[in-house]
């Protein structure tokens, strides 16, 4: 996976997509930058932060995804893979369904995913150096670039959904005194929900699976 440094930009994410679109760039690659002006965040938010931030948004054919990985859960896949690296660096980050960084029960960052045909675009935040009111920074110190770079090397590694999973399931209970945002608006408790073997859950007998 190429990756690309910028000094600024709006959005790694627009950024990406835009270049994938015109097909200046293709998969698969990793865009970064120290600067971001107008980050998009979950549910239509916006996701700006200070330099010295996380903000990277990276590009991959669907082909090259592990071949039990559901494009639904792609989220949780990247995410996990992303949180394994700074746990590695002694983070007590952790991983709050779908797709969200969390420090204890304060959100530091997370990640959303989309589809352009046959590529998966994942878009990235996290608060490293500094955070807004009611959110928190990573709890140590890292080199962003060496943090990427094995960031990347576990994507390549092609590790299967049912490895990620086996360890991601056993960390889901941090979820319990959380909710979740069904269909981007409607919120709902995960007291009562059920993590399926695929990455959705299931509550009241609904199978939800994250969308973005």
């Amino acid at each position: 996976m190429k990756i690309l440094y910028l000094d600024e930009v709006d959005s790694t994410q627009l950024y990406l997509k835009n270049r994938i679109k015109d097909k200046t760039l293709t998969p698969s690659i990793l865009v970064f930058t120290k600067k971001q002006t107008s980050g998009i965040g979950s549910r239509g938010n916006s996701w700006i932060g200070e330099e010295g931030n996380l903000f990277l948004s990276f590009a991959i054919y669907k082909k090259d995804l592990p071949l039990d990985l559901k494009i639904e859960s792609a989220s949780i896949y990247f995410s996990y893979l992303l949180k394994e690296v700074l746990e590695e660096k002694g983070s007590k980050v952790w991983i709050k369904w779908p797709n969200d960084f969390y420090i204890d029960d304060k959100k530091i960052g997370g990640m959303i995913t989309t589809v352009i045909r046959d590529i998966i675009i994942c878009g990235v935040g996290i608060n490293i150096v500094s955070a807004p009111k009611d959110f928190l920074k990573l709890d140590i110190d890292v080199n962003l670039e060496e943090v990427i770079e094995e960031f990347v090397k576990k994507i390549q590694n092609f590790v299967s959904w049912k490895q990620v999973f086996s360890k991601y399931s056993v960390e889901f209970y941090k979820n319990k005194s959380f909710f979740t945002h069904i269909d981007n608006q409607h919120k709902v408790p995960l007291s009562k929900a059920k993590l399926a073997d695929d990455g959705s859950i299931i509550i009241n007998g609904e199978r939800i699976y994250s969308l973005r």
